[in-house]
């Protein structure tokens, strides 16, 4: 059941769907403002601006994360304590990509990766190093695309992050 979980949010990630799912019934404002109980306490996974936010249209698609501006060699670091699910190359759009399962079933994604410092089945702490931010899938400059889920559906990640002053 995990590794399909793990497989699941990983498609939805690469790919933006689930063929074998039936849609979802569209999130509504009220629903999408709200922070869940039992979410983990994220911090920032790098110091860049956001550059899009959750829900805006990247390249036609509605974006399931927050894309952060930075510099090439830029650390990220794990936005809360978790296990390494994956860790490696997403060819289509992603490129250095990591997964990271958390309690209760949250799942936090980081992509278009320089340089990834951690393994699959390895377990991170908040704020340690996973990688480095760089250039790569469909990426045109160097930044960071985080994405926070829940089970498989995407939630908006700015409601889980510490303000930034």
């Amino acid at each position: 059941m995990r590794l399909r979980l793990v497989a699941a949010a990983l498609l939805l990630v690469v790919t933006g769907s689930l063929a074998a799912q039936p849609p979802k019934p569209p999130v509504t404002k009220a629903s999408a403002a709200k922070r869940e109980p039992g979410a983990p306490r994220l911090v920032w996974p790098t110091s860049g601006a956001v550059t899009a936010k959750f829900g805006a249209a990247v390249k036609g698609l509605p974006n399931n994360g927050l894309d952060l501006a930075a510099f090439a060699g830029m650390t990220v670091h794990a936005a809360a304590p978790g296990k390494v699910v994956f860790a490696g190359t997403e060819p289509e759009r992603f490129g250095q990509l990591i997964l990271i399962e958390h309690t209760g079933g949250w799942v936090t994604a980081y992509a278009y990766l320089g340089q990834v410092r951690v393994k699959e089945g390895q377990t991170v702490k908040s704020r340690q190093i996973i990688a480095r931010i760089g250039k790569s899938g469909e990426a045109k400059r160097p930044g960071l695309h985080f994405e926070l889920r829940k089970g498989t559906a995407p939630r908006n990640p700015a409601l889980y992050l510490p303000i930034r002053l």
